[in-house]
């Protein structure tokens, strides 16, 4: 049976996106396991408690940072993480009189815009502090490296972040737009599928 020519295109096109984003996903799949996120969920929308979240976030970072300054990797990392959350939880509920949840895990993150980077949709290790019922909106960003209060580019490259990783996170041009969208994409196409079985 012979093509017409529209189907051909057709197919071509959806043969490039998909290499396309195989190649995005496999990039983003490197780069997570690179990083540690960092995720505090507030209580509530509360004006106060969205205070709280910031304050929070605040003091668990100044106890952690200084235990990561000389860490060269992910697992090292998470490995001083899982070991001080006593230690995270203290200085979490030093700020709020509500229960703390601290917990080292596996987390889906949608694409994240800040100020001089960008961190593509995917799952990555996440240091997740909820505070409370956990029903507020949330504050995301990296503990390790710690580009969230620091240089991005500096603290990416001390880590061993590659050149073309760096690029990805700091371009801010269409073609990266495009792609981080797609994975954005991918990752509620692979939630659905999941979720259905």
């Amino acid at each position: 049976m012979k093509l017409k020519k529209w189907e051909t295109a057709l197919f071509i096109t959806v043969l490039i996106v998909i290499v396309w984003s195989v190649n995005t996903q496999h990039q983003q799949t490197r780069l997570a396991d690179k990083l540690v996120r960092f995720h505090v969920i507030a209580n509530s929308d509360d004006e106060d408690d969205q205070r709280t979240k910031l304050e929070v976030r605040d003091a668990v970072l100044n106890e952690i940072e200084p235990l990561l300054n000389s860490v060269e990797s992910r697992e090292e990392a998470e490995a001083i993480i899982n070991n001080n959350i006593p230690l995270i939880i203290n200085a979490a509920k030093t700020k709020t009189n509500e229960n703390v949840f601290v917990t080292i895990t596996e987390e889906s993150y949608p694409t994240r815009y800040y100020d001089t980077f960008t961190l593509p949709a995917g799952t990555y290790t996440s240091l997740r502090i909820t505070i409370g019922e956990g029903e507020g909106h949330n504050w995301w960003c990296v503990v390790f490296p710690p580009i969230c209060t620091t240089a991005a580019v500096e603290e990416a490259e001390a880590v061993g972040l590659t050149d073309s990783e760096i690029e990805l996170i700091t371009e801010d041009d269409a073609d990266t737009i495009i792609r981080f969208k797609t994975l954005e994409i991918l990752a509620k196409l692979r939630e659905l599928f999941v979720t259905d079985r």
